[in-house]
């Protein structure tokens, strides 16, 4: 994918939708999280990556085979 912008429309919801390049660029799928923030007048978005890959939880992680997995999670998949 190039470089380029993008230029999306808000939906009724407030929703936008990302492109699919943009999406597969980062490795983001279903569940995966961003994290989002203002920078005066710019939305700044980058992928979330600390959190677990099942549940979403950002406490007790543990990095397995490059997916961050929560105590909880390996703890009941034992």
């Amino acid at each position: 994918m190039k470089d380029t912008g993008f230029t999306k429309t808000i939906d009724d919801l407030g929703r936008i939708v990302l492109p699919k390049e943009i999406r597969k660029r980062l490795g983001l799928e279903i569940r995966s999280s961003v994290d989002i923030y203002v920078d005066n007048d710019k939305i700044i978005m980058s992928k979330s990556n600390e959190e677990c890959v099942f549940c979403t939880s950002r406490n007790n992680l543990t990095e397995f085979k490059g997916k961050c997995v929560c105590q909880k999670c390996i703890s009941e998949m034992k």
